[in-house]
């Protein structure tokens, strides 16, 4: 899967790096200073690297816990964000990340150990109030966990810090670590989902819809909280049937009432990254959809906008209570 490491030099006999590296003996090992010197670069071919991309080991320095925006969250007041790798197995032509980074390469930050330490810095800071921690926003959570080891080393620090709540935000059916350990309730297994016709036109290398059903059938079965992710919703002539259509089959392989939290989020992109990600896909019929800009981000039409986010709300308030629904607007 893994055919070239890059590694930064002051980071070579770190024990994760060691680790890491012995798992795939055959693959190429090049070091470099940072790991902005290969993620960085104009002119390289994201398409083409994403292909194959190589794996570059790192550590992050700084911003290891960030504010999450006003409108993010499922509940409590202190919401933060982080991303413990950039970039993403999946090939999601709707995703920012294909107009935010140069490369297609993975980025590990190695040192978990620091963002454990910002972790339990927020945390104390107020013993008193849930602290919310969002994991998956560079990348997916657990696709790549088989490599990273991330949910099995970051876990047990969420569950000995008592304050402490953490959302995994995934597409993975890469679930065997919690499966095999005991779940919960700050642990919240996260989701996404758009409608089958969509996702096979869009989620290139991601898991079918029955096959995402499946882990999180049994997640519920086995402890965990579970959240559904409908963002972004997509527009297309039969909208409304498709989403119909997969709420259906989504809350008949579930158990609603043991669900966490479902959020609903409408397509919306920078327009920096739109204007990349068009030129990396100029025959897409995404971004032919009727779409205008509005205060920096390209989204649909605003009458469109609030006619997908009213169609869908109506449609799963029939399956969950309002309490658990968590709409995320611009």
């Amino acid at each position: 899967m893994i055919d070239t490491i890059y590694i930064e030099e002051n980071i070579l006999q770190h024990p994760r790096v060691l680790d890491i590296c012995a798992r795939f003996p055959k693959a190429r090992r090049i070091t470099c200073h940072r790991y902005g010197e290969v993620f960085n670069p104009k002119a390289q071919n994201f398409r083409l690297q994403k292909q194959q991309p190589a794996l570059i080991l790192a550590e992050k320095y700084q911003g290891f816990m960030l504010k999450a925006p006003a409108h993010y969250g499922i509940g409590a007041k202190q919401n933060y964000y982080f991303s413990h790798m950039l970039n993403c197995l999946y090939d999601c032509r709707y995703c920012f990340l294909q107009g935010m980074y140069q490369s297609a390469n993975y980025v590990l930050f190695v040192n978990y150990e620091d963002y454990f330490a910002d972790i339990q810095r927020l945390c104390a800071a107020t013993p008193d109030k849930p602290v919310h921690f969002f994991s998956g926003y560079d990348c997916d959570s657990l696709a790549l966990e088989p490599v990273t080891d991330f949910a099995k080393a970051f876990l047990p620090v969420i569950r000995a810090t008592p304050n402490a709540w953490m959302e995994l935000r995934t597409k993975s059916t890469q679930v065997r670590h919690l499966l095999d350990i005991e779940a919960f309730e700050r642990c919240i297994v996260a989701f996404s989902f758009t409608p089958d016709e969509i996702a096979s036109a869009l989620e290139h290398k991601a898991p079918n819809i029955l096959k995402r059903l499946d882990a999180l059938d049994k997640l519920q079965q086995a402890g965990w909280p579970i959240g559904l992710r409908f963002d972004p919703i997509i527009y297309e002539d039969d909208y409304q049937q498709h989403y119909q259509s997969l709420f259906k089959t989504v809350f008949a392989k579930i158990n609603p009432d043991l669900l966490h939290s479902v959020s609903l989020g409408v397509f919306r992109l920078p327009n920096k990254y739109f204007k990349k990600v068009q030129k990396l896909y100029p025959e897409e019929k995404l971004f032919a959809s009727p779409l205008e800009s509005r205060d920096g981000m390209m989204s649909y039409k605003s009458h469109l906008e609030q006619a997908m986010m009213q169609f869908c709300t109506q449609e799963l308030l029939n399956y969950i209570p309002e309490d658990k629904f968590f709409p995320c607007s611009l």
